[in-house]
């Protein structure tokens, strides 16, 4: 007759449990990408739309671009606090590194260069410029 082997009543941790709570924060994104600036959508499952930036995060590195990355919210009524409930769409936050700005020059999606001007009084000032045909991208 065989004898079953019993398992040993060990509580077993999913790996390094203090390693996951201790974790520090990443080191803030340098963006190039600045709020109300029109950019393109270049990887991920929004590829090749285009929208106007919300807001950009630069400790997560991420940008809200209105109408990309679309999600659908369940919210439960409150009353005290006016909201109806349902499902409502709203943007999520898309990687930085996943958008090019669009250039109003040339109307297509382009890296960043930058260029210093010295104003006066030793002063100087950092402009971005498209790499493909040359205008500023930063509004006066």
């Amino acid at each position: 007759m065989a004898i079953a082997k019993k398992k040993p009543a060990v509580a077993r941790s999913r790996g390094n449990l203090m390693a996951i709570a201790k974790k520090k924060p990443a080191e803030p994104v340098r963006i190039e990408i600045k709020r109300e600036d029109t950019v393109k959508v270049i990887s991920g499952r929004d590829k090749g739309k285009t929208g106007r930036v919300l807001r950009v995060d630069r400790e997560t590195g991420k940008l809200l671009v209105e109408h990309v990355m679309m999600i659908k919210r369940h919210t439960r009524p409150n009353p005290q606090k006016q909201i109806k409930g349902g499902i409502a769409e709203r943007e999520s936050p898309i990687a930085a590194s996943n958008v090019l700005v669009v250039c109003p020059g040339c109307n297509k999606a382009v890296r960043v260069a930058h260029h210093v001007d010295v104003v006066a009084g030793g002063k100087s000032r950092r402009t971005r410029i498209c790499r493909k045909c040359g205008q500023t991208l930063d509004r006066k």
